[in-house]
């Protein structure tokens, strides 16, 4: 039976047993009309550990920038974000649909904004033009290859857009990787921010849900998007206690995933028709791109032959994701398995990472 290595997103994380048991026995209450102790404990834990006065529980990512787009801003207003973010291109253009919004996209390299990008497209106080109402940044950048803003990085852009008189939130949906990857305290990624969305159903295993975290007057408000959008729950506090376990035991192993991230694109770079930069490797993600006639979706398939699953970015590019459920010998399979798979001599030994 050939093995499976289960590379194609973090999301593919399964609950622990000490989540599962946290769940069977949560303390539970109608969260729509706030009176689910467990998650008032979550909800206090992720605002305290990102430095913020208040947080709400959302069912999802998506849903919890979108909360954040809704509470932020007016219809017509113009929202900047890089062109590759995933609001941009991965949430169903509900900002434009349901929130009303204008994007505006910036092109970068590597993810991340430059503070005279943003100033320069900021918008003049015209009848004719929309109003530049939010800047959303994203750490991890997950298109461009899980890179990492640094605290001086988001405190610059946050400076230009508050000086303008327009809020910043943070996709921050694998913020702790950013952290773990920087080696900084995850605070001094969030203060700056005035707010800020990340996940616990990625890296951090929990099986559902992701927080959104601000000021409690904008928690207010997000607390009512919530609701018009679908996203009130009752009983929610069995996924809140998945969540509470996420945060307090789950965060310091991350590092172990950039590790065998690493040790990952460092196997694989000079597979033939295959470009890895190992620059862009900084915390659970490795893209590659291949070189014509080689598609990605045909190295994608190759892969699976053998048992190892991956996700496509684009005609040409593939990524894989490392998490909680690749092991380092997970990760050394994956490697010789391909290598072998194109004739190619497995390094030997594989680097040894800690």
């Amino acid at each position: 039976m050939t093995r499976t290595v289960e590379l194609r997103s973090d999301t593919f994380t399964l609950p622990t047993e000490s989540m599962r048991a946290a769940m069977a026995t949560a303390e539970v209450g109608d969260d729509v009309w706030d009176e689910d102790p467990t998650i008032h404990r979550l909800q206090d834990r992720a605002a305290q550990m990102v430095g913020k006065e208040a947080s709400l529980f959302v069912p999802s990512g998506t849903m919890g920038n979108l909360c954040a787009l809704l509470s932020h801003t007016q219809p017509g207003a113009e929202v900047i974000l890089e062109v590759d973010s995933h609001i941009f291109q991965n949430e169903v253009a509900g900002a434009s649909v349901v929130a009303g919004l204008q994007l505006r996209p910036l092109e970068t390299a590597d993810g991340r904004l430059r503070p005279d990008q943003v100033r320069a497209v900021i918008r003049p106080d015209d009848i004719h033009e929309p109003p530049t109402g939010l800047l959303c940044l994203e750490n991890t950048h997950n298109r461009k290859g899980g890179t990492c803003l640094s605290p001086a990085q988001t405190q610059a852009l946050c400076a230009v857009a508050h000086e303008a008189g327009f809020p910043v939130h943070l996709d921050g949906a694998r913020i702790f990787n950013a952290a773990i990857g920087l080696r900084a305290d995850v605070r001094d990624l969030t203060i700056p921010v005035d707010s800020v969305m990340f996940c616990l159903s990625k890296g951090l295993s929990a099986p559902v849900g992701s927080i959104l975290a601000g000021s409690a007057e904008f928690i207010e408000r997000a607390r009512r998007m919530r609701k018009m959008v679908g996203g009130g729950m009752r009983q929610a506090g069995v996924l809140a206690a998945a969540g509470l376990c996420a945060l307090n035991e789950m965060v310091d192993r991350l590092a172990d995933d950039h590790a065998n991230a690493r040790r990952l694109a460092e196997g694989l770079r000079g597979l033939p028709g295959i470009d890895i930069d190992l620059a862009r490797v900084e915390t659970n993600m490795v893209f590659g791109d291949c070189r014509p006639p080689l598609t990605a979706g045909e190295f994608i398939e190759r892969c699976r032959s053998v048992g190892v699953l991956l996700d496509q970015a684009s005609p040409s590019r593939w990524r894989m994701v490392t998490h909680r459920g690749v092991t380092s010998d997970d990760v050394d399979y994956a490697v010789t398995a391909l290598r072998r798979l194109y004739g190619e001599p497995t390094v030997s030994p594989l680097r040894a990472t800690g």
